[in-house]
This record gives C-alpha cells, structure tokens and sequence, in this order.
C-alpha cells in the first residue's frame, strides 16, 4: 500500500485506514507491541494507536521508517517492484528448474564464518534475506562478491572480525542473525549482535539456542536491542546436548558451535531438515567429522581451527518446488519442474497423490552437493478431491511446516472440506483467509485451523500482501487462477524467499506485471 494523493476527504481517510491495517498487521506479524515499534521510531504508543487506527496523517518518510522498522515495504521510492499485477485465467506450460535452498544458502552464509580460508558457494538464492545477511558481513570485514550470473558467490573471511561497526539496520531486517552465535563464540569471548524488535529471550524461537549454546560456555544477556554474549572458555559438552525443541536454525546453531569445539559432540533431538543436511555436508568438506546425517542425533568432531579453501554447491529448495507444483495443480496445467529435491517432498507428494493428483516422476539423479536425490516432475490435469483426514506439519520426514500453506489454495480447488493445521505458529492461519477476497471458502477455526471449501472458481480483486511470506506466495498462486484482474500490494516479503518469482511465472505463461504508484 502507498500514499497517493487525493482531493477527497473520503479517499485520504481511507487510505489512512488501509495503511494503518497495513502497519498494524505487519507489527503483529514481528511479534512487536505498539510500545515496542514506538520505541524503534522514537514517538510515543499513542501515536503508533492513531496510526493504526487511520486517525494519523503520515509524511512518505514516516512510512518509509516504519517499513523498515517492521521488515515490510509498505511505501517504495525508485527502482524494484512493489505491486504486481496480474490477469487470469492462466494456463501454463513448459518447464522450469527448481533454484537453490533459500533456507540453506542463509545457514551456509553464517557457517562461512567458521572458515579462516575462502567459500565458495555455487548457485546462492540472490534474495533479499541474502542481501542482508552479506551487508551484515561485509560490515565485519568479510569480502563477499558475486562471481558470475550462475550466482555463485565468493566469502573470503579477514583475519580478525569486527563487530564494532556491524550493520544493525541490515542485522534487524534478517531472522537468521541468531544463527551469529554459533561461529562467534569460538572468534570472540564477548561481543554484541542486534536483534529484532520482539524478539526476547524465553520466546520458542530464541530459548531453545541459548539452552544448546550454554553448553559451550555462552552466556547471552538481551538488553537495548541488543544480544550481549560472553564465552567461558573453559566449558565445553560434557554429556550430549538434547534440544527442547527440534527447530532448523537451532540444531544449526549447535552444529556450527561444535564444528569448531575440538572435541566429539552429540547432539540428540536434532532436526534432520534440508537445509541443516546441506550445512553438514559444507561442514564435512571444511574437515569437521559429521556423523547421522539425516537422523535425530547427530555427532560432531570439530577442529580446532579451519583454514581451507571451500567450494560447495547447496541443494534445490524443496519449498520453491511445492510452490511451482502447487501452481500447476490450481491451473490445471501440464509443466514440468526440474531439479525436485524429491526426499523432501515425499510426504507431500503422498497426500496429493491421496487427493487424485496425476503426475510423472524421471529416475532419480543426484544435486551437485554429490548427496541430495533430485527427480523432475511433469504434472498433469487432475480433478482433486479433499483429504479424507486433517492436513498438518511434522518434523522431517514428515510433511514441511513451510509447505502447509500451499495445501490451503489446493484445497480451494479440491472437492469437499480439507482442513489445516498449524500448530506451529500463532497467527500463520489467519492470513490464509485472505482467500476469500478472491472467491475461496475459508474458515478459521481457531489461530491454529482452518477449513478449506472446494471448488472455488476463483475470481479477481485487490488485496495487500499478508506480511507472512508463504501465505503471500499462495495468494499470488489464487490470482493465478482468477477470472480477470487481480493486484497484490506490498510484496516485499515476496522477494526475501523468491527469485525473480514473477518473471519465472510469466516465463511458463502467466500474465503478471510488476509496478509502483510513485
């Protein structure tokens, strides 16, 4: 959503109403208070009140602060896409590769700095989550450049990091700034990283790291925005390490703390995702002793030091692969996905096959990682029935939490009621109700569920992207299959896991524009 002009009274209050929903969502979605985000601004919870109830005017560089307070483009000056446009029915055709993990390529950027020596990554996701993480180490001193159009991206480490003048804008637009930790505390006994807004120790995300990171000797203090971290060095494991809770970018963080504890670490209640298999592979080739790969319990070896030139290829991004095959599945179109990491979406696959889906599957062959099984898929027009049980995530193997959503837009297009369950995240179900704006049948049953009504003859309209990234993807998918013309707003959070998601789209023949109001 951006400020434009009006000479209508009516108009500007509405515009105002519609930025404050806007704000207010993307805050709630931070996990920030009104207190909160007026601290990050510098102004008052009143004012942040009258914000967002539509009662406030707002300068272009007010909302510009607030969007980058709150990681979400609410206003864009210049170059770069902000809405897109896009006109349905579409019917694709053709084929497409699957890109690199966005999800891998972020914990191989914070691995980098385990190694003293040059990485070289081949193939890196260039999205924004990656823009800021290589603008966070640029500022310590990292060289980092973009070696070809391949992207394959060159990390070459200094001898000595600087955290004293680390980029915090950057470091809070970023997630993954957590996952700092784990290389950190064997480079600095005691230094500070920003964190976002929000973002307290206790919480489910952040607990569970400092929990597995104390038993090498950190000690993390949150004051001001800030993670002060000290480093006992004389702690070390002394039993395995169990994780309260099988999360990715903890099991990663622990991981790279051991790569450079020199002793043996096991590591129980691991995750055993994509992206945490890809960083033990990386590991293995910096010389760290990674063993369980693929299991709950992993044991890890570490070196004291590591200095050596690298060059690893990270694998295809198996949540990229459910949101190309869940746009052929709403279309009804043939095309055929290259490059499927297919060990990551078997379960998906079962329940789609479950649902009446038809498809061809190549033999198998191996990612450049030398591990990964890649198959290509070549989907067919199918008439989809709803599942017979509830559809819900579980740690790998079991169905991608990341995935979940895509099943809401199948759903729509499916006979009968399927249903969803979240139980992951508070507030992720509510944004796939966005679907009724376009014709679906959404229920929310609670801040966990939601009940899918099929089938939907979806229609077009315009909406303000849902600040939560694959909810967003799944509504553009909607549009896809929508009669006449449809306007997301805002997509921003498309760009942070997607590359050049649109353009991929249009080249399987959808219709879709990218534009700004000013």
């Amino acid at each position: 959503m951006t400020v434009t002009p009006t000479t209508d009274p009516a108009d500007a209050a509405d515009y105002k109403r519609r930025i404050g929903k806007l704000i207010r969502d993307a805050r709630i979605h931070r996990g920030l208070t009104q207190a909160q985000l007026a601290d990050l601004l510098a102004t008052s919870q009143s004012a942040i009140n009258r914000i967002e109830r539509g009662h406030q005017n707002l300068s272009l560089e007010m909302v510009a602060r607030i969007g980058a307070a709150l990681d979400s483009e609410i206003v864009a000056i210049g170059s770069g896409p902000t809405h897109l446009r896009v006109t349905g029915p579409t019917t694709l055709s053709g084929s497409i590769d699957v890109k690199t993990s966005k999800n891998a390529g972020v914990a191989l950027l914070c691995a980098s700095l385990l190694n003293r020596g040059r990485t070289t990554l081949r193939k890196v996701a260039r999205i924004e989550e990656v823009n800021r993480l290589l603008e966070v180490l640029e500022s310590l001193g990292v060289r980092t450049r973009w070696l070809n159009a391949d992207n394959d991206l060159e990390i070459v480490p200094p001898e000595h990091l600087d955290l004293s003048n680390i980029d915090a804008a950057a470091a809070r637009r970023t997630r993954s700034i957590i996952m700092f930790l784990g290389p950190l505390l064997h480079r600095l006994e005691d230094f500070e990283l920003p964190y976002a807004g929000g973002c307290n120790l206790g919480e489910r995300t952040v607990e569970p790291h400092m929990t597995a990171l104390h038993h090498f000797g950190l000690e993390v203090k949150a004051t001001d925005g800030l993670y002060h971290a000290a480093v006992d060095r004389g702690v070390g494991p002394a039993k395995p390490i169990v994780l309260t809770e099988r999360g990715d970018t903890v099991t990663e963080n622990a991981l790279m703390a051991a790569a450079l504890h020199p002793g043996t670490t096991v590591i129980r209640n691991a995750s055993s995702n994509y992206m945490v298999q890809d960083l033990c592979f990386y590991l293995q080739k910096l010389g760290v002793d990674v063993e369980g790969i693929g299991t709950t319990t992993l044991t890890v070896t570490g070196r004291e030091r590591i200095d050596v030139d690298v060059d690893y290829a990270p694998s295809e991004d198996p949540i990229e692969a459910m949101s190309l095959l869940a746009a052929a599945i709403v279309t009804e179109s043939e095309i055929t996905i290259r490059r499927v990491p297919i060990e990551f979406l078997e379960v998906e696959l079962a329940t789609l096959e479950g649902m009446g889906l038809r498809y061809d599957r190549s033999e198998e062959y191996v990612a450049l990682n030398g591990h990964t099984r890649l198959v290509d898929l070549t989907t067919h027009p199918s008439e989809l029935q709803a599942p017979r049980d509830k559809v819900h995530p579980m740690p790998f193997p079991g169905l991608n939490i990341d995935n979940l959503p895509f099943f809401a837009v199948i759903g729509a297009v499916a006979n009968g009621q399927t249903m969803l369950h979240d139980w992951v995240y508070e507030n992720r179900a509510i944004y796939l109700t966005e679907l009724t704006k376009l014709g679906g049948n959404v229920k929310l049953l609670d801040p966990h569920r939601v009940l899918v009504e099929g089938p939907t003859h979806f229609s077009g309209a315009e909406l303000i992207c849902p600040p939560a990234l694959r909810p967003a993807v799944v509504i553009l998918l909607a549009m896809l299959a929508s009669k006449g013309t449809s306007v997301l707003r805002s997509t921003y959070v498309i760009h942070r896991g997607y590359e050049d998601l649109a353009e991929r789209l249009n080249q399987l023949g959808a219709n879709i524009e990218t534009f700004r109001d000013i």
